[in-house]
């Protein structure tokens, strides 16, 4: 996986189509576009991130995450990483910036787990979801990146029913621990081998509710609450390089970076650990009525656990350890956690051939797109047009990056 990319091919912005808008965010609009030359009846339309280059940061910022996209691309599409994005094409104006991804029919983890009955996952499902997003980020580390923008608003729903991750521009480039650093805590989990089984599909189905239940869950305007990166103070670490920026989104930021002390990788164990958590019980575990109130549980208050513990409680207490030094993960990185008991029986190198995984979008969600070609707008003319809005067509459903479907979005400055 670590075989140069060739460059991106360059696309013409004159050539493109918007059939509707997926989303709108801190750092740009989301459009899902489609060439009517080569795809006049969008067949296989993409999701095109537009930035414009006059907002604060957001120039640097939009070449960063091109950058790890094409760090994550390859020429072999044999090497794609299954559960990350690859860059598709990227163009440049004066006043724009855009790069092209696959299109995710499937919205994402948020508005999936809105549409259950009970708005939380089966302990059965949330297994699944967290073995994938436990892949990528170990990919990710594997790269020296770490992601630090981990929640269920970036984690999208292929047409597969499969994960894939999004939204690169917090995360950052870190040196790992040396090797002699790197042993194993003699405090770790025991290793738990991996049951062989015989290959199964994953029969335990997601119940989707009718979305119209639940639209005063997507209409509701959260605040926002990403926190950009801000330098603080320099420090030196032995162990390995550390950031010292103020990032990540409110309710998942961990004890480290709320402290200033400089983090790690353990940041994305941390918010693996909050994303679980939610998944199980619908809600974040130190959320309070202010980020100040939020901020102070983060650093003292432990996680609330209902019923007797179990594998699955287990596994979040350990990654919600406040010390980075003693959370899953901090030492043996993604290995750790696949070790855990709540794993057991998960054979990973057959995760991509799971044929039916808990949740597939319908043939509707996928080809529901022509529904939107007569309102298809040239985008130039929406981002000129800006001042006096057009009529642009809508999702149907909560889009994956839509700020009005967010209860958590991503600071822009703190």
């Amino acid at each position: 996986m670590d075989n140069p990319s060739s460059p991106p091919p360059d696309l013409d912005l004159e050539n493109l189509k918007a059939i509707k808008i997926l989303g709108k965010g801190a750092m740009g609009c989301v459009f899902l576009v489609h060439h009517p030359s080569t795809d006049p009846t969008a067949r296989s339309p993409f999701a095109l991130k537009v930035v414009q280059r006059s907002q604060r940061d957001a120039d640097r910022r939009a070449r960063w995450e091109m950058e790890v996209l094409i760090r994550l691309s390859s020429p072999d599409p044999t090497l794609h990483h299954p559960f990350l994005p690859r860059l598709l094409g990227r163009l440049e104006t004066l006043e724009l910036l855009a790069w092209a991804v696959p299109y995710c029919p499937g919205s994402d983890l948020n508005v999936l787990r809105h549409r259950q009955n009970d708005r939380v996952f089966s302990a059965a499902v949330i297994q699944f979801y967290l073995a994938e997003i436990l892949c990528a980020l170990d990919h990710l580390h594997s790269l020296g990146i770490v992601y630090r923008d981990l929640k269920p608003e970036n984690i999208l729903i292929q047409q597969s029913g499969h994960v894939t991750l999004t939204d690169f521009d917090l995360s950052r480039n870190l040196k790992k621990k040396p090797p002699s650093q790197d042993k194993k805590d003699p405090n770790s989990l025991p290793a738990i081998p991996v049951r062989h089984k015989h290959r199964r599909n994953f029969v335990q189905r997601v119940p989707v509710v009718d979305d119209n239940k639940h639209s005063k869950v997507y209409n509701k305007k959260p605040k926002s609450s990403r926190v950009s990166p801000v330098s603080r103070r320099k420090l030196s670490f032995s162990s390995g390089e550390r950031s010292n920026s103020f990032v990540g989104t409110e309710e998942y930021v961990s004890p480290e970076v709320v402290r200033g002390d400089g983090h790690e990788f353990a940041v994305d164990w941390w918010a693996l650990g909050i994303l679980t958590y939610e998944m199980l019980y619908g809600t974040t575990p130190f959320k309070g009525k202010s980020r100040k109130e939020t901020f102070r549980n983060v650093l003292y208050r432990e996680p609330e656990f209902m019923g007797p513990r179990n594998d699955l409680t287990d596994l979040i207490g350990r990654l919600l350890e406040k010390d980075p030094t003693k959370r899953l993960g901090y030492h043996r990185g993604a290995c750790e956690i696949k070790e855990h008991a709540f794993f057991k029986g998960v054979r990973w190198e057959l995760l991509t051939e799971v044929s039916r995984p808990p949740f597939i979008p319908s043939t509707e969600d996928v080809v529901s797109t022509e529904k939107g070609m007569p309102g298809q707008i040239d985008i130039m003319e929406y981002y000129e047009s800006l001042k006096t809005p057009l009529s642009m067509p809508q999702s149907t459903l909560p889009s994956p990056s839509s700020s009005e479907h967010k209860r958590n979005d991503s600071f822009t400055e703190y």
